[in-house]
């Protein structure tokens, strides 16, 4: 249970390391923990911060939809949920989420851990650096997840019974509908294999803190391209869902368990010798 008594405004005593986001369908994550308002420069985050302890580590978790499913993914406020759990000491990410499949070779309910993403969103706020008084800043994103996560990740999975899957591009579009048949085929044939709506700028803006961002991706349903029926829909993706979030959450829990001690990734360095212009918290 969440004890709710305890919900300091902005940064606190409340300190954690690891953060994680949790999609569609994953609204709770910590036992005995405290909930923390976080004021941030860009709003409030989706939802008030959960603060716990896992293995030792202290985690924070936040609804990336809100508790009650009310953010739809083209107005989550992405900014202000990297923002808010940097605030609190996060330094690790991960981002579990629901996805389509754009090829039978990644079948309903296969675990994916993404090396690489295509992003056909727009009209998000998708930088921390967008003119003064932040400057200009150009960060890299060559390889957008971070090596020690993704390695945590699926030594983990393996090791629940559930290995995930090493590797796919992650295509994420704006959302909310869900694809044309047109469309899905066309992003696979851009190399994509599976789709998702969240997954970006999220991972951008966490490469602009300079935190370690690791996505895992459940396959909920066979995207508009492949599948031969009349489309995925929201009820299926939620059952889907629903069916597997207690194991996905005990994968978590051990991929938390494995993540390092010590950052010693490329992440942590992605700001070192850009002027920022802006304080990060």
């Amino acid at each position: 249970m969440t004890d709710t008594s305890m919900s300091p405004s902005g940064p606190s005593d409340v300190r954690a390391e690891i953060g994680v986001i949790g999609g569609s369908g994953l609204y709770e994550f910590l036992d005995d923990a405290v909930t923390v308002d976080v004021a941030t420069p860009y709003g409030p985050p989706s939802d008030p911060l959960v603060v716990g302890e896992i293995a030792g580590r202290r985690v924070a978790f936040l609804p990336r939809h809100g508790a009650d499913h009310r953010w739809p993914p083209h107005r989550i406020p992405y900014r202000a949920n990297l923002w808010a759990l940097r605030a609190v000491g996060v330094r690790q990410v991960l981002a579990p989420a629901a996805v389509g499949s754009l090829t039978h070779e990644l079948p309903i309910g296969t675990l994916v851990v993404p090396d690489q993403v295509l992003d056909r969103t727009s009209g998000r706020d998708r930088t921390y650096y967008d003119g003064p008084p932040a400057g200009v800043v150009h960060v890299g994103f060559a390889d957008p997840y971070c090596p020690a996560g993704r390695a945590a990740a699926l030594q983990a999975s393996a090791a629940s019974g559930w290995p995930a899957v090493d590797g796919a591009t992650l295509v994420v579009i704006d959302g909310p509908r869900f694809s044309s048949r047109a469309e899905s085929q066309w992003y696979a044939a851009a190399g994509a294999r599976i789709i998702g709506m969240t997954g970006m700028p999220e991972a951008a803006l966490a490469r602009e803190l300079a935190l370690c961002y690791t996505p895992m991706a459940l396959v909920t349903d066979l995207d508009a391209g492949i599948e031969t029926g009349e489309g995925v829909t929201m009820a299926e993706v939620f059952a889907v869902f629903k069916e597997n979030v207690g194991r996905l959450r005990t994968v978590l829990m051990d991929v938390v368990a494995a993540l390092p001690t010590e950052r010693t990734c490329a992440c942590g360095s992605a700001l070192d010798g850009l002027n920022l212009g802006i304080e990060l918290p």
